[in-house]
């Protein structure tokens, strides 16, 4: 059997890598034998060139039957050299150790300068050789057989990256065994055949047409029909992780409210036919191989909103009827994707099984890890839950990269709406939620009859989150019996003043009686933007929270620090502040006194009556996914807006594409103005300017509306500065994430390069900005009044 050039290195590199004594003494002994043997081989190996160092070998290689011998002479002197190392290396186990230790000094002694780094030398070049030997070797076999100008490498410009890929895998085509796996033996056919049918960097080899695999036809559309039995999904679940059996013990608490929200949704949508999708949900900070620091702390007081998001999003795909496979381990996600077996640095076995695949930050890591080249190819299907947002400036890793918004999450070059978060709080991604639970009537009735006026319960499960609040909560003791909820062993946490009644970590049923009876529900300012103040609202509690002067944000505050975010958050839950607001949620200075004394006094005063926004009941989730699934598509190349032109102007009819609303101060677009297709759709584009200083997503709100990035292009053209009255003296086109937008300095008009960078989000005092808002339904701010 003849070496291959892999069978040498290998066999060359496990020569070298051996422990240092066993290394000196065998190689030093094979060193002068193989130099004797190169040099006996007249005529094979070549005279040194200029430059060559001393101990460089060059094969001259001859015909067939003499180059193969040079390769089994080779593989049999290093044979010899791997049977004397191993005869060597079992002295190590015995009693003689002592023997080895003084060969090793003896050798350290005697050996020249520099003779190890020599003979590795020798060693790569050897390798080297062989390589260079199997290649030709293929190559005149190749000709024989007559393939060898259809394996030549195509000059086609529509492939500019063949000829590199091409070296790069016949340098480097052994490091994963996914190259094996597709056939990859060493020769450039195979390496062509792979790079044109698994890969698409060089073109279709005409001679395969006959065995390349025909393109596959769609699979047919088929209904997803609402469904109310939950037996698969807690099948799927699965067992033997405490998050596991939290997510599914929630499942079951709420499943009658999903039927009966599933039926009433289907009523409001007139029963429409819905395309039911291929999902995958794969939850990568709950698998074994990202850490799982959840799991373990589920019955110690830890984060539970994360697991209250993700069983709610597998319970809403479930019940919205689509065809759902679940992982949470790198084993489930390489069976249901098709990863080849190696290092992850081949494309999938198959087209992707999928629609859609739900992940976060952790599984969109391990996706690109065991994905290749598939993950580039398939992105436009993933969604990434974002508790915390991510703005367009830190999603582009070029641009972030070069302006300073590089983190240790973003830069995926995503859709900025394939991202998506547990509040709406950024209006470039899409707002996902969770739900809480709904009251019927009578408990409703029950709540307001048994409602304790001077009970108050304390937003902190973790004893650290207690300490340093003694001042106000001795104001608050003086008007309310204070509950908390700390986890705690054996001893009570002596950060839990004595006059708090410390229940300890409590199932979320009990939870809720404690809600059901407490006038107050004070936060201490961390969590942030956790589900429990809304459920505590829900069951009928005040929510008294710390407002944050100055906003908290990557600025200023570690927990901030690295979230591709620039926002500014101004209390510990802006979402209830600014969305439900008073009487449901008063936020104060709790540093100062005097307010918080009045506050307290005027929360036994008022009453309240249990509230929950729809947008965070399960009707309305399930509104909201529905919409999704059915509208937002981030694979089809959208039509080409505006229509492609040198000055990015508008060449249609009408001149200009927009016009005022009646009876407003808002430019909409002109229902005449194009038949091109959005969602949302065009008739809820309200354009405006922001005041010099201020992102949109401030501007939308101040004018009662809301950002809108999906109809960004739509604005993207001169004709929108002329609109709103701003004169160009200047039209430019760059990478930045404010534009469009105008300079009144220059009187400058600046146009988006990138659609990527389209951005709700950042502000210059240099600019004022051109912003896309919307409407929305009441209730439910990620839909537009026409988006249903």
């Amino acid at each position: 059997m003849i070496a291959t050039s892999s069978d040498l290195s290998i066999m060359v590199r496990r020569c070298l890598l051996t422990f240092k004594p066993f290394r000196i003494f065998v190689v030093g002994i094979g060193f002068f034998s193989l130099c004797f043997l190169m040099t006996s081989l007249g005529g094979q190996l070549s005279a040194k060139r200029p430059g060559d160092s001393p101990f460089t070998v060059r094969a001259e290689v001859l015909g067939g039957q003499e180059s193969r011998g040079v390769l089994r002479k080779i593989s049999d002197m290093l044979e010899v050299i791997m049977k004397r190392m191993d005869t060597l290396s079992k002295l190590g186990n015995t009693t003689d150790t002592h023997r080895l230790d003084e060969l090793s000094s003896a050798l350290d002694r005697i050996q020249p300068i520099g003779l190890v780094e020599r003979i590795q030398a020798i060693a790569q070049n050897m390798s080297d050789m062989a390589v260079r030997v199997e290649q030709i070797l293929q190559r005149s076999m190749a000709s024989r057989d007559g393939t060898l100008g259809q394996c030549e490498i195509p000059k086609d410009p529509r492939y500019p990256d063949c000829p590199s890929k091409m070296d790069w895998m016949r340098a480097r085509w052994t490091s994963d065994p996914c190259y094996a796996f597709y056939g990859v033996d060493g020769s450039d056919c195979s390496f062509l055949i792979y790079l044109s049918e698994v890969e698409w960097f060089c073109p279709p080899l005409a001679w395969r047409n006959q065995t390349v695999t025909p393109t596959l036809k769609p699979l047919p559309k088929r209904q997803a029909v609402f469904q109310s039995d939950i037996g698969t999904l807690l099948e799927q679940v699965g067992t033997g992780k405490e998050s596991l059996s939290f997510m599914k013990r929630r499942i079951r608490r709420l499943a009658a409210q999903w039927a009966s929200a599933a039926r009433r949704l289907d009523d409001k949508l007139r029963h429409l036919w819905r395309e039911q999708k291929r999902i995958l949900v794969h939850v990568g900070f709950l698998t074994e191989e990202s850490g799982d620091v959840f799991s373990p702390k589920v019955l110690k007081g830890g984060p539970l909103g994360e697991m209250v998001q993700w069983a709610d999003i597998l319970t809403v795909l479930h019940v919205l009827g689509h065809n759902l496979k679940i992982s949470f381990s790198l084993k489930e996600l390489h069976g249901f994707l098709g990863v080849p077996p190696g290092r992850g640095s081949c494309p999938l076995t198959g087209p992707l099984p999928f629609d859609l695949i739900y992940t976060d930050y952790h599984g969109l890591q391990q996706m690109k890890q065991h994905m290749g080249l598939s993950l580039r190819k398939h992105k436009c299907h993933i969604r990434v839950i974002d508790t915390f947002g991510t703005e367009p400036a830190y999603n582009h890793e070029e641009y972030a990269t070069l302006h300073g918004y590089r983190t240790n999450w973003g830069y995926w070059n995503l859709h900025g709406q394939q991202y998506m978060t547990m509040f709406p709080h950024t209006p470039d991604n899409s707002f996902m939620g969770f739900v809480a639970e709904e009251l019927n009537e009578t408990e409703r009735l029950n709540i307001q009859r048994n409602k304790v006026n001077n009970m108050a319960v304390v937003y902190g499960k973790e004893a650290s989150m207690w300490k340093g609040k003694e001042k106000f909560l001795a104001i608050l003791h003086r008007y309310m019996e204070i509950h908390g909820t700390v986890y705690y062993e054996t001893q009570r946490p002596p950060e839990v003043p004595a006059f708090v009644k410390n229940h300890g970590l409590l199932p979320q049923q009990e939870l809720q009686q404690l809600l059901r009876k407490a006038k107050l529900f004070i936060g201490f300012g961390f969590p942030y933007e956790g589900p429990a103040p809304l459920e505590a609202i829900a069951n009928g509690c005040i929510f008294l929270q710390p407002k944050f002067n100055p906003p908290h944000s990557s600025l200023n505050h570690n927990f901030f620090r690295g979230k591709p975010t620039s926002r500014k958050v101004s209390s510990q839950h802006p979402y209830a502040e600014q969305y439900i607001g008073r009487p449901h949620v008063i936020t104060i200075d709790f540093n100062n006194s005097e307010e918080f004394d009045a506050t307290i006094r005027e929360i036994m005063r008022i009453n309240v009556e249990p509230f929950l926004p729809y947008e965070y009941t399960c009707e309305g989730m399930l509104e909201r996914v529905h919409a999704y699934i059915q509208n937002q598509d981030f694979c089809s190349p959208q039509a080409q807006f505006p229509p492609v032109n040198l000055s990015r102007t508008w060449l249609g009819s009408p001149p200009s594409p927009f016009i005022l609303l009646p009876n407003s101060s808002f430019l909409t677009w002109a229902s005449n103005g194009s038949s091109y297709t959005s969602w949302p759709p065009l008739s809820a584009l309200r354009l405006l300017a922001s005041l010099e200083g201020q992102s949109c997503v401030k501007a939308c709100q101040s004018a009662g509306l809301i950002c809108e990035p999906a109809l960004y292009r739509f604005i993207n053209i001169k004709e929108a500065f002329s609109a709103l009255d701003f004169q160009c003296e200047g039209l430019e086109s760059e990478m930045n994430h404010l534009f469009p937008a105008f300079s009144a300095e220059h009187a400058e008009c600046g146009l988006q390069q990138d659609p990527l960078l389209f951005s709700c989000a950042g502000s210059s005092a240099k600019y004022q900005r051109l912003c896309p808002c919307r409407d929305y339904r009441i209730g439910q701010v990620a839909l537009c009044r026409d988006c249903l």
